[in-house]
């Protein structure tokens, strides 16, 4: 499953600082049984606007994971409460079908 938010990081913030701060807690995350990777993806003509997109294997295991018993991950999540605006976007379940390149014959 993706789990999908948007942050808009606040002034006296740079989104390279928040990144930075999403790399670090997310090394730490991905420690946790069912963690499967996560993206930014920085918002085209709004450079202080990124998509962050959370991969787990099930909503259970998102919904599981305890991001308050990691003392950096806590003093991160709660520096990103005071600097960002986080809008959850929804939490997907991995596509029925997918469309790629090059996959399906044209003919």
């Amino acid at each position: 499953m993706k789990f999908i938010f948007e942050v808009r990081v606040k002034p006296g913030t740079t989104v390279e600082e928040y990144a930075d701060a999403w790399v670090e807690a997310s090394r730490i995350i991905q420690r946790t049984p069912g963690a499967r990777g996560t993206y930014l993806h920085r918002k085209i003509g709004e450079p202080d606007t990124v998509l962050a997109i959370a991969h787990w294997d099930s909503k259970a295991a998102r919904d599981a994971k305890d991001d308050r018993r990691d003392a950096t991950v806590r003093e991160i999540l709660d520096r990103h409460a005071r600097t960002c605006e986080i809008t959850v976007i929804g939490e997907f379940e991995e596509p029925e079908w997918q469309v790629e390149p090059g996959a399906a014959d044209a003919s």
